[in-house]
């Protein structure tokens, strides 16, 4: 049975940071629309799908990418709700609008899923 390194362990926290981080933006981001395109949504969404495979091919550690993404989702669930003062980040649309907090609240796990079970890239054995 193999111990998990203390390094891994250092790797795992500050992917997970670094994924609140993005998540805090993103969620913060995602309401603002330029004219009828939700430009922040699609920024939020990109900027994490960016982020999620930079760790997954960076560190080559699925665990990574699972933490980073465990971190935007932890941020995107804290910062959505309604604050103690009743603001909210995430507001409330009218029902039959379009609602970016929803499409961000999917997307970052939808995302996350992909780029951590995307499997790994075959190495070929080099003839010797």
């Amino acid at each position: 049975m193999t111990s998990i390194q203390p390094v891994r362990i250092g790797t795992w926290v500050v992917a997970f940071v670094v994924g609140a981080v993005y998540g805090l933006a993103g969620t913060i981001a995602q309401s603002f629309a330029l004219g009828w395109l939700p430009l922040g949504l699609v920024v939020a969404v990109v900027g994490s799908a960016a982020l999620l495979v930079a760790v997954r091919l960076l560190t080559a550690d699925r665990w990574a990418a699972l933490a980073t993404g465990l971190g935007i989702m932890t941020a995107t669930l804290v910062f959505s709700g309604q604050g103690p003062g009743g603001s909210v980040i995430v507001p409330q649309v009218p029902e039959g609008q379009f609602n970016p907090g929803v499409v961000w609240t999917i997307a970052v796990p939808l995302v996350v899923a992909v780029v951590v079970a995307w499997p790994e890239r075959m190495r070929v054995p080099t003839g010797g």
